[in-house]
């Protein structure tokens, strides 16, 4: 199904984009430009994106700086 309809993308070349790590609308307009025209596929293309870029939270580890002290 074409999503920019003005530079004829679909979902296919954007999914495949994605796939070989476009992670950003900023990704997807510089490769396929993707809502560079009249904008109106941004939305299901921010979609596209969200869907197959979920949110991963990583949790750090950050040793402390403070010097280890004895008590006695």
């Amino acid at each position: 199904m074409y999503i920019c309809i003005c530079n004829a993308v679909t979902d296919t070349d954007i999914q495949t984009a994605i796939d070989n790590g476009a992670c950003s609308m900023n990704d997807l307009s510089k490769q396929l430009k993707v809502g560079t025209c009249c904008g109106r596929c941004k939305d299901c293309a921010k979609k596209m994106l969200n869907q197959s870029n979920p949110l991963q939270i990583q949790t750090l580890t950050i040793p402390s700086l403070a010097p280890e002290i004895a008590f006695a």
